[in-house]
This record gives structure tokens, sequence and C-alpha cells, in this order.
């Protein structure tokens, strides 16, 4: 590391440890100019690419995870189950997505994978999300889901 006070190339590390929950690791360092000596902090933190998410009409936008819990709260409405549960699925699921190599998602992928985890949650928030997610046109479409989640238990 670049010492900012002389532009010396090397420093050692006195002292680590991690802050923001473990997000970040704050790193006090000494420049190793006999001349300079300062002191300085740098501060090591994952580089996060961004995710870019495929909407149906072939538009790009950013995964937006406050937006992905949003449709959540919205399936979920007057049901039994708790906040924490919908952002843990919204945080498994940004996880899923940024441990893959690809940066760009389809919104249909993001859809199925929230709706594999609602069905373990809660069947009728299930089929709230899917009625939204694939545009259920009639009560046709949605006995056919409903009867299919019926067979499946």
């Amino acid at each position: 590391m670049k010492c900012p006070f002389c532009a010396f190339a090397e420093s050692k590390v006195i002292d680590s440890r991690s802050s923001e929950e473990g997000a970040t690791i704050r790193r006090r360092r000494e420049c190793l100019n006999l001349d300079c000596k300062n002191r300085f902090t740098t501060y090591e933190r994952k580089e996060d690419m961004p995710l870019v998410v495929i909407k149906r009409d072939r538009s790009r936008e950013t995964f937006d995870k406050a937006k992905l819990i949003t449709g959540l709260v919205r399936a979920c409405q007057k049901r039994p189950v708790p906040l924490a549960e919908l952002e843990k699925i919204a945080t498994d699921i940004e996880l899923e997505l940024q441990n893959r190599m690809e940066r760009e998602v389809s919104a249909v992928k993001v859809g199925e994978m929230v709706m594999v985890r609602l069905k373990d949650i809660d069947e009728v928030a299930y089929v709230r999300f899917a009625s939204v997610y694939r545009q259920f046109t009639d009560i046709g479409t949605f006995m056919e889901e409903v009867n299919k989640l019926i067979k499946e238990r």
C-alpha cells in the first residue's frame, strides 16, 4: 500500500479489525520509509459486481433487493409470515445470484427462485405470487396452479 504522505510503496500492517459488521476490514499501517514512518488507515472490502435483471420486455435493470422484499410482502399480506422470514428469502436469493459467475439473470429465474421458497413457507402467499408472476388471465389457470399444489402435497 502506497503511503499517502510520502508515496513510498511499502508499508506494514500494525493492526487489523473488522468493521461494519464484518463487511469491511480496517487496517492501521505504518510507512516503511525511514524518513517518514507515518501511520495511516486503510479499509478493505469485497468488490460487488452489479447484478442485472433482464425483464420480460428485454429491458435491463439493476437487481434491487428492496423491490424483491416489496413483492414478497405484498404476496404475504395478512398472512402469518414474519418480515424477518421474507428478508431472509430475499437475502438468500441475492447471495445465490451473486455467487454465480453470471452478471445477468432473467426476471423469470428470479421469480422461480421466489416461488420455490414461498411454497415451503406459505401456500396462500405462493399462489398470490404465482398469480401475478405467471399473469393468470382467468380462473382456469388459477385453478390449475392450485390443483398442482394440492397434488404435490
